[in-house]
């Protein structure tokens, strides 16, 4: 094959793989806050404690010296790929397609690889301190804190409103009062099922609260809703997220790496390859909140 038509086919393959993963992106990734990186880590956030004025006791009384603590948030990358062999040109000439299954497969398999990153690095462990080398485990530093436990008055339930209530509590109370910026809650089809048997949130009378589009729940007490079928599971409980934008960072090494080659190995059959590099984390306690649902009820 001429050269200018594999390199066509190199830049068109990557022009289509970018266009899928916009059409079709991440369903979490618009959902955070993001930012690009080089280097093996990446320092995302200087953290600093809250400070507390003293009361003056008297005239000409000593300056207060009332230190801040400082903390520092890391990321660390992880590397992805995704590659399909075609073993004659015409086929090649397909990767130019818009609508080519490679381009919609490569788009796919990096879309699944993202947001498992970011939904792993919600309850996962985090790294923290000057050098990025103090691990952070969600549920064991907090004690519970920002945790909505599976049963709810000594039953395990199923998500409720009861339970949001109590995220949207914990997540106000942290954050001193009124949330600023937008709120996100990832469920699962079983719990977006839940949710619309609640009377609050399929009763019209409750309709300035809730968004229904098309029989599915969008927006609820100020949360927006992405469905997603990649949640964690443990013993048998769904682990649902709800986050503020700024709660979760997805930190980008290398966006996307297209490429069409030819291998000398496989009989020099025509390989399509796409990578990426990326990593996430959440960016401090108080923005995440862990709701434990019952999936079996």
């Amino acid at each position: 094959m001429p050269d200018n038509i594999t390199v066509a086919s190199v830049q068109q393959y990557k022009a289509n793989v970018e266009l899928q993963l916009q059409q079709e992106g991440s369903r979490i990734r618009s959902a955070v806050s993001t930012g690009s990186h080089v280097g093996k880590a990446a320092s995302i956030v200087e953290q600093f404690g809250s400070a507390t004025a003293q009361l003056k006791t008297g005239r000409h009384a000593d300056t207060p010296l009332l230190d801040l603590t400082q903390d520092k948030r890391w990321v660390h990358p992880l590397d992805y790929e995704w590659a399909s062999l075609i073993d004659n040109e015409d086929k090649l000439r397909m990767v130019i397609d818009p609508t080519s299954p490679y381009a919609r497969a490569g788009a796919a398999a990096m879309n699944r690889s993202m947001d498992d990153v970011i939904l792993a690095a919600m309850f996962g462990t985090n790294y923290t301190g000057e050098n990025g080398t103090t691990a952070e485990t969600f549920g064991t530093v907090d004690s519970g804190t920002y945790d909505v436990a599976v049963a709810t008055g000594g039953t395990a339930s199923a998500l409720n409103v009861e339970k949001l209530q109590k995220a949207l509590r914990i997540l106000m109370t942290a954050n001193k009062g009124d949330l600023t910026e937008p709120v996100y809650c990832a469920i699962s089809s079983y719990e977006h099922d839940s949710l619309l048997s609640q009377v609050k949130v399929s009763n019209k009378d409750y309709s300035n609260s809730a968004v229904l589009e098309d029989g599915r729940v969008r927006r609820f007490m100020g949360m927006n809703f992405i469905i997603t079928e990649r949640l964690t599971i443990t013993s048998g409980n769904r682990l649902i997220p709800v986050w503020l934008k700024s709660g979760v960072y997805l930190g980008m090494w290398n966006d996307l790496n297209a490429q069409v080659s030819q291998r000398a190995d496989k009989s020099y059959a025509w390989q399509v390859y796409c990578a990426m590099t990326l990593g996430a984390t959440r960016t401090q306690l108080g923005k995440l909140v862990r709701i434990g649902c019952d999936d079996q009820i």
